[in-house]
């Protein structure tokens, strides 16, 4: 396959008591850092309750990151379809798209939330048949189709985009949890995935089952569906020591952990933990953990096995937490852009073989130390000079430096 892409979903999951401006500001700031870094994407999701989760509108926060970015592509991960007349959507993810010079990614989703749901009278068993009907009425409107439809939840008459996607194909993209429903929608239409699922242990063992169900579906249709299109979820905090990542994040991995997945969703067999420590534990250091709190080294042979289990995804996107303090967190996702993506993607490997055969190697350079001497010996002040020159006392790099004692032994004899 071509390169892994790496890059940041953001849901949001911030802890509430901090000023609700000031995180949209440094929600911005991480944004552009990771433009800065070379991450590929960065996407981000509608939510309207649970209290930590407060982006309402993808499309407006994305808009925003545009004007501070130059390259990374920017995705709605996702826009809940069932909550919005398609209409309205095609047109926000078109305009979306000519504000971004070209980067959208649109995303989207049956709804996360059931508090969502229930807020705008929604009735749960209809919100996947609806994110259905939405994608085939969206990608016509894409298409420049003058669409007139009518359902039980809303009516086009004549209804066509006055522009359309400055892509030419804007990507498509259907979140998949654990049930097959993402995944069969993805192979239906033959578009990409983003798997949420992957953050836990038992989603990540099931990728390889997933894609199954895309395949399936894919053949049932028509279509096809491409493993570089399909985007894998992963948690992790990355410093230079277990020891530090553990420091940084298990406080608040804990109330993460405690206040939102069991105290505010109530999330089905979660239990609180009673500790930091627990939590680390728990999380990143049980067999077949799916969370990776530790080094680069750790990410890298997490992401290694994910490739394994899965039979292999185009995109690793990290999920954008508050575990550590704002300053350990950049200072993880900088981590991982300059050692897990080079070793990954293998950006350093000519760099080691050059190294190993200048090492290996090093008799056949003998002759640039005899051409440093002649030199030398040609000159008399240079030849008594020489007598006090020793190794660490040239001005070259040592590797490539000759060894003038031994030269000079050399002429001695």
């Amino acid at each position: 396959m071509a390169r892994l892409k790496f890059g940041a979903f953001l849901a949001p999951h911030h802890p509430i008591g901090e000023h609700p401006m000031l995180q949209f500001r440094r929600d911005l700031d991480l944004v552009e850092q990771l433009d800065a870094l070379g991450y590929d994407e960065f996407w981000c999701g509608e939510h309207h309750s649970s209290g930590w989760e407060m982006i309402a509108s993808p499309e407006m926060f994305l808009a925003a990151a545009g004007e501070r970015t130059k390259r990374i592509k920017l995705g709605t991960g996702v826009v809940s379809l069932p909550y919005h007349h398609p209409f309205n959507v095609a047109q926000r993810m078109v305009q979306l798209d000519h504000m971004t010079g070209g980067r959208a990614i649109f995303g989207s989703g049956p709804g996360a939330l059931a508090s969502d749901a229930h807020t705008l009278g929604i009735d749960p068993m209809t919100q996947r048949d609806r994110q259905d009907e939405a994608i085939a009425v969206i990608r016509r409107l894409f298409n420049g189709e003058r669409v007139t439809a009518k359902s039980d939840w809303f009516t086009m008459n004549d209804a066509a985009l006055q522009i359309l996607p400055l892509q030419e194909e804007m990507p498509f993209v259907v979140a998949s949890q654990i049930s097959p429903s993402g995944m069969t929608l993805a192979g239906k239409y033959g578009i990409g995935i983003i798997s949420l699922g992957s953050m836990t242990t038992q989603g990540l063992m099931s990728l390889r089952q997933q894609w199954q169900f895309a395949e399936d579906a894919a053949k049932k249709h028509g279509t096809r569906v491409d493993r570089a299109d399909w985007r894998v979820l992963l948690t992790f905090h990355i410093a230079e020591t277990r020891e530090q990542a553990r420091k940084e994040a298990g406080a608040g991995l804990m109330r993460w952990h405690n206040e939102y997945n069991v105290g505010t969703l109530q999330r089905p067999g979660l239990t609180a933990f009673s500790s930091p420590d627990e939590a680390v534990d728990k999380t990143a250091f049980v067999e077949g953990a799916a969370s990776t709190i530790g080094t680069p080294d750790d990410l890298v042979k997490t992401i290694k096995n994910v490739m394994e289990v899965s039979g292999g995804v185009g995109a690793i996107i990290g999920f954008v937490h508050d575990w550590a303090n704002p300053e350990a967190t950049r200072r993880s996702w900088d981590m991982v852009a300059r050692y897990v993506v080079p070793e990954i993607n293998g950006y350093i490997d000519g760099l080691r073989r050059s190294q190993k055969f200048v090492i290996e190697n090093r008799a056949i350079f003998e002759r640039a130390g005899q051409a440093v001497m002649a030199k030398i010996m040609e000159n008399e002040k240079a030849a008594e000079a020489l007598k006090v020159t020793g190794p660490g006392r040239v001005a070259i790099p040592a590797v490539n430096a000759p060894d003038l004692q031994k030269e000079a032994a050399k002429q001695r004899g």
